[in-house]
């Protein structure tokens, strides 16, 4: 499809933002998202291509997150495949359904996912941690069905996986949110893989915007160390509140 200078005046800024966001308290597709609908990309190469900048993104910020001790690589590996093979699903499923429907699917969706992550909750540290067998248990688990969800949609499964990390796997935030960048990072490679052969995919528009998620990251990885970022959410909630419109506008305008 035909890419012109606006795609990438939109995008690029505002996948910088997502980085940032997701790398502090993951939700970046709540930014990232939007951005290539917002520049008149259809549905399915939106997703695909957002898979791309938000895979090399996520690689940064997962790089970084272990160079600080935070990922339990043991742990990592075993969530990995469950990851790999939920997200590969959920993106075939999302390739079966028409471009219009999924608008309409993304318009209830999308605000219902924001709202949640928007509640205000604060990530708290379990005092009483689990074995590794069962903290593995449940971190497959979520890999899986959080990574099916990640490959047919995507908005908001960084912050899922930190909340079920932390609060029902009992793991320390520092080491959920490692191990939630271990999960995306291979949910966005699997989706990617089946995006990409199926030519759903805007590559130069993705690579570009890739190495804005990829500076976005940085930065936000360092804001995590310091204490986090209070911007995300306005930046969050501005951003969804331009998508509500304008795919309101085309679905019913």
């Amino acid at each position: 499809m035909q890419i012109g200078a606006l795609q990438y005046l939109i995008v690029c800024p505002l996948v910088f933002l997502a980085g940032f966001v997701d790398s502090v308290a993951g939700g970046g597709g709540l930014i990232s998202l939007p951005a290539y609908l917002l520049a008149g990309l259809p549905a399915h190469f939106a997703i695909g291509t957002n898979k791309v900048s938000s895979a090399m993104g996520t690689a940064v910020a997962t790089f970084r997150y272990s160079r600080s001790g935070y990922i339990d690589w043991k742990m990592g590996a075993g969530c990995t495949v469950f990851a790999l093979a939920g997200s590969a699903l959920g993106a075939r499923i999302a390739l079966l359904i028409d471009d219009n429907v999924f608008k309409i699917i993304m318009l209830f969706i999308l605000p219902l996912t924001a709202l949640y992550i928007m509640r205000g909750h604060a990530f708290a540290e379990s005092t009483e941690p689990y074995g590794f067998v069962k903290t593995l248990a449940i971190g497959s688990t979520a890999a899986f069905v959080i990574g099916m969800y990640d490959g047919f949609y995507g908005p908001g499964t960084g912050t899922f996986l930190i909340l079920v990390l932390s609060g029902i796997a009992h793991m320390k935030l520092t080491e959920a949110n490692g191990i939630a960048k271990v999960i995306n990072l291979s949910t966005n490679i699997a989706a990617l893989i089946v995006y990409l052969c199926s030519g759903k995919i805007a590559v130069l528009l993705g690579l570009t915007a890739g190495a804005f998620s990829i500076a976005g990251n940085y930065a936000g990885t360092k804001a995590f160390v310091r204490g986090g970022a209070k911007i995300s959410r306005p930046i969050m909630m501005t951003v969804i509140a331009l998508f509500f419109v304008k795919v309101a506008v085309e679905l019913f305008g």
